[in-house]
């Protein structure tokens, strides 16, 4: 398997930094959400971040059916994507490996 190195180190620099904080906080990560949500323009920014977390659940199920992946194979990366947004679509990408050939697609 041929692994992207770029969303590699993005994802482990983005994992490392959330364990760190999360390590660090006095509350726990639902009661941060919910504490977000309290507030009109933060309750803005996550949902703006879940309708990303959509369209990015929408483009890898595109692009693994395209790939002839089946939707179970896309079920951790949905939970991932869930948790904690970026997550998922980086390791999606990680894992998909490089460039195609093809026309230039990603």
């Amino acid at each position: 398997m041929r692994l992207s190195p770029l969303p590699l180190v993005v994802l482990c620099l983005f994992m490392g930094f959330t364990f760190w904080v999360m390590a660090g906080a006095e509350q726990s990560l639902l009661a941060f959400g919910a504490q977000l949500m309290s507030s009109p323009d933060t309750a803005q920014v996550v949902i703006d971040l879940y309708i990303l977390a959509v369209l990015a659940c929408i483009w890898m199920y595109q692009d693994a059916k395209r790939r002839g992946k089946g939707l179970g194979y896309l079920v951790p990366f949905f939970v991932l994507t869930a948790v904690f947004v970026s997550a998922g679509p980086l390791l999606y990408l990680v894992l998909r490996g490089g460039r195609e050939t093809e026309a230039g697609r990603l």
